[in-house]
């Protein structure tokens, strides 16, 4: 009997042993997105995601390494909490919602490495999603550096990917990039290596076992570099990278540091259907929230500008004037002034401007150049917004001049220091009341609800470029088509769209129709409009009329249908009014049909073209809307 008991108690004590989890399992709220994590041999955090209970990101690795302690192998899971359930809800001036709701549920795994020292990995899983991001809770007043970032992505080799390559820095233009302005590899398996050799940029788009997934970065913080992607041959996995060496503010930091305690950005993986990822907010939901900031000088809409199609001849005193006429005439609440301004006008008769573009309910918006020494790029205004006090001098001049915002150009990556660069500029902004629009930039990553100054950014090749070169105006259909999927989808960006009418020396490959979708189907708190006033003068009187009431900031945003690269077909909301807009891709005509039953009002109106050109018909919330596309055509409806 005194055998079998010490046995029994051998058993139990074997059990309780054994039964602390090595594996745990973190759901959302529906049950639909499931993380399985666990230490792996090398007591590194492995995670894998499940959608519908299928395999959708395999065994993926996380952790840090910091020049101080290494955060990556030999770790031990001190504790992992329960769920919590966390729950925002915050309203943007600008983007595809205006009032959004978030809900996930947040688990916090503690760990220590093998000198004691602690690490947090907080995970929040949604019904759309899962963020994760690092935390260092330890007090420490000393600077810490981190050398390597290892979270990767870890898809099937069957699975395909849609990717953005990042540019060579310090090359282009007047060694410009990178300015994440390059064309998409689309539909490519995930191990594909980019031409120029330095990874790929984010959002990055991923479709394996019928899932399509969006990877991104969220809430960049001023302690931390921007990152990116490249394929890990050894891991088999996409693996988050720093920035090239050149990508920094003079003097300033390129990888992350910072005192403790220290959170990292969020990784963001976007789960579901090619409607969970279009119509996803997960890249605004966890964003820092709002700065204090007074935000009655912001106000979206539509702007003239002269220089896409004009060039730099067009800045100047007579030119602008014509087009602050016309942004008036069109009902739109801007007119951009670009490069040189402040020789080719000059500060005092840019003020005279301002004061006449007010009496026609104009306001002014104002180009600069970021950059010192980083690249050598002449335009001008340059080197005036470098330090604090060079940003409150020029700016308290454009407050007192009655500017109602700025574009600022060429800015020089993503080191931690230029990041620093751009949370500058935006606070300093805020104070003077100026809206910001960022050219020459990396990708926002949420910045528009921390600053809500942030209007727009460019960071994708836009249509600048193909009033350049005519491979490019060739790719545009293919290019327009593709970034509603992945660049578009959480962040303002600022593809200055829509030529209706020509391009000078271009012989463009959309149709005007197709054109005509562009400043809906694309999201920017302000919307830059290529079109010049002798084209809009050729336009039937309906389209002219349909362009004069076009809102940047919605109510909310439906997907009906699309695929990335081929074709999309977007709604967007404003009070009780749905803006549908649709374009072909491909060179090959499509016929789609429409379910209107969602809308709101009963009647409206569609806007395409036939074998004749433009045409404009009566639609229903009633009956079913077809609509016939040609090779790179488009349409519009307003009901």
């Amino acid at each position: 009997m005194k055998k079998l008991c010490n046995l029994f108690l051998l058993v139990v004590s074997l059990h309780l042993f054994a039964g602390k989890p090595t594996n745990y399992s973190f759901v959302n709220a529906d049950k639909t997105i499931k993380v399985a994590f666990y230490l792996n041999a090398k007591k590194s955090p492995n995670y894998k995601v499940f959608y519908n209970d299928k395999l959708v990101v395999n065994a993926s690795e996380l952790g840090i390494i910091r020049e101080d302690g290494n955060f990556y192998t030999n770790l031990k899971i001190v504790a992992v909490s329960k769920a919590k359930p966390i729950t925002d809800n915050y309203a943007m001036l600008q983007g595809k919602r205006k009032n959004i709701g978030y809900q996930a549920n947040q688990y916090t795994v503690s760990l220590k490495n093998s000198q004691g020292k602690a690490m947090n990995i907080i995970f929040q899983i949604s019904n759309d999603g899962i963020g994760f991001r690092y935390h260092f809770p330890e007090t420490s007043p000393e600077i810490k550096k981190i050398i390597l970032e290892k979270t990767s992505y870890n898809f099937d080799a069957s699975a395909k990917a849609w990717l953005q390559p990042m540019s060579k820095a310090k090359t282009g233009w007047k060694e410009t990039n990178p300015s994440y302005e390059e064309h998409y590899a689309m539909g490519v398996p995930v191990n594909t290596k980019p031409a120029i050799g330095e990874g790929w940029v984010y959002p990055a788009l991923f479709h394996t076992n019928d899932t399509w997934l969006l990877v991104s970065e969220v809430g960049l913080p001023r302690n931390y570099c921007g990152s990116r992607l490249v394929y890990n041959d050894v891991s088999k996995a996409m693996q988050v990278t720093f920035p090239q060496k050149e990508e920094v503010f003079p003097n300033g930091a390129l990888n992350p540091e910072s005192t403790l305690p220290w959170f990292t950005p969020w990784r963001i993986i976007t789960v579901g259907s090619l409607k969970t990822i279009t119509e996803s907010t997960l890249g605004t939901d966890l964003a820092t929230p709002a700065i204090p900031m007074d935000t009655s000088f912001i106000k979206s809409g539509l702007s003239s500008w002269s220089w896409v199609l004009l060039k730099d001849e067009s800045v100047n005193y007579e030119t602008t004037h014509k087009f602050i006429d016309y942004a008036a005439n069109m009902n739109w609440p801007y007119c951009l002034v670009d490069a040189d301004w402040d020789t080719r006008i000059g500060y005092d008769k840019m003020k005279d401007l301002a004061a006449y573009a007010k009496g026609k309910n104009v306001k002014l918006l104002v180009w600069y150049n970021s950059s010192g020494s980083w690249n050598s790029t002449e335009y001008h205004p340059k080197s005036k917004l470098i330090t604090h006090a060079d940003r409150d001098r020029e700016f308290s001049k454009l407050t007192e001049m009655g500017i109602a915002g700025v574009k600022v150009d060429f800015f020089g990556g993503d080191g931690q220091s230029m990041i620093g660069y751009y949370h500058d500029m935006l606070v300093d902004a805020a104070t003077h009341k100026l809206m910001v629009n960022f050219h020459g930039a990396t990708l926002p990553r949420g910045w528009q609800r921390t600053y809500p100054n942030l209007v727009s950014t460019e960071a994708v090749k836009g249509y600048e470029y193909i009033t350049f070169f005519q491979d490019i105006a060739d790719l545009a259909p293919s290019h327009c088509a593709m970034l509603p999927f992945a660049r578009n989808v959480f962040d303002p960006m600022d593809f200055t769209p829509m030529v209706l009418d020509s391009i000078p020396n271009i012989t463009r490959k959309t149709t005007p129709a197709f054109e005509l979708a562009l400043p809906v189907l694309f999201l920017s708190g302000v919307q830059h409009i290529a079109e010049i006033p002798e084209g809009m003068a050729k336009m039937p009187q309906y389209v002219v009329d349909y362009l004069k009431d076009i809102p940047t900031n919605w109510d909310d945003s439906k997907f009906i249908d699309g695929y990335p690269g081929k074709y999309i077909i977007m709604a967007r909301k404003k009070d009780n009014v749905w803006h549908i807009v649709g374009i072909n891709g491909e060179n090959t005509p499509k016929e789609i049909e429409i379910d209107l039953s969602f809308v709101t009002n009963s009647k409206g109106f569609l806007i395409s073209e036939n074998e004749k050109g433009w045409q404009q018909l009566t639609v229903s919330k009633n009956t079913k809307l077809k609509v016939t596309l040609k090779p790179h055509d488009g349409f519009v409806v307003k009901i």
